[in-house]
């Protein structure tokens, strides 16, 4: 599939979009420049038919609309993507969703995810920052063979991105804490360690962040899943 049809799809697929999509996306911070509406189980299913396809990613990409920067890191070949590739995307975010998924379907595959999910975590910008935790809740999830230290070396980066209390950031960390405190009971105790510890920070959303993973990594279902 080409590029030009890739769009006829997207005119297709927006056809059966609802109205009040774009609204409701902008209701939770889904704010691209442009959007065919289009829900990501259709992109999904678009981008098993496409396959892995480098060079379509790469301008899919630049058309820098919702739909053709979600397919792109879809469709994108990891194998393919290289280290300044990773940077010149991650500085085009601009909004959560675009972020969240280009790190759940190809940023997570990469054989520098651990790196730059610590060295993302030390930016300024926003949405980069936001990456390097969503960087490590995806870890934490699909990477079922990384032995325990390797994500205990998190906890100093999410008690550190406990001070900022921009919204995408906070949300984030918090997301990152829970994730790691899920893997095992082994890091489930230590999350747990740590958001008491960051409960006790005064400034930023540290508060939050730990008392909403609190409840999570406590939760009775969480742990009676370890028992099991």
């Amino acid at each position: 599939m080409n590029y030009e049809e890739v769009l006829e799809r997207f005119v297709v697929l927006s056809q059966k979009v609802p109205t009040k999509s774009a609204e409701h996306m902008s209701r939770v911070g889904i704010t691209p420049k442009k959007t065919y509406g289009i829900r990501i189980p259709h992109l999904r299913e678009l981008a098993r038919e496409i396959g892995k396809d480098h060079e379509l990613a790469l301008r899919l990409w630049e058309s820098n609309t919702r739909e053709t920067r979600i397919l792109a890191c879809m469709i994108e070949d990891k194998d393919l993507v290289t280290e300044e590739q990773m940077e010149k995307w991650v500085t085009d975010f601009n909004y959560w969703e675009i972020c969240d998924q280009c790190c759940m379907n190809l940023f997570e595959k990469m054989p520098i995810a651990y790196e730059k999910a610590v060295e993302w975590s030390f930016r300024d910008e926003e949405f980069v920052k936001r990456a390097g935790f969503a960087l490590m809740a995806r870890l934490a999830v699909s990477d079922k063979k990384t032995p325990d230290d390797e994500f205990e070396k998190f906890f100093p980066h999410i008690m550190r991105g406990s001070l900022d209390d921009r919204n995408y950031v906070k949300k984030a960390v918090n997301w990152a804490l829970r994730q790691v405190g899920k893997r095992n009971r082994s890091l489930n105790k230590k999350a747990i360690e740590n958001a008491l510890e960051i409960k006790k920070i005064p400034e930023g959303s540290a508060k939050w962040i730990a008392s909403d993973a609190l409840r999570e990594l406590r939760d009775e279902k969480v742990q009676k899943r370890f028992k099991k």
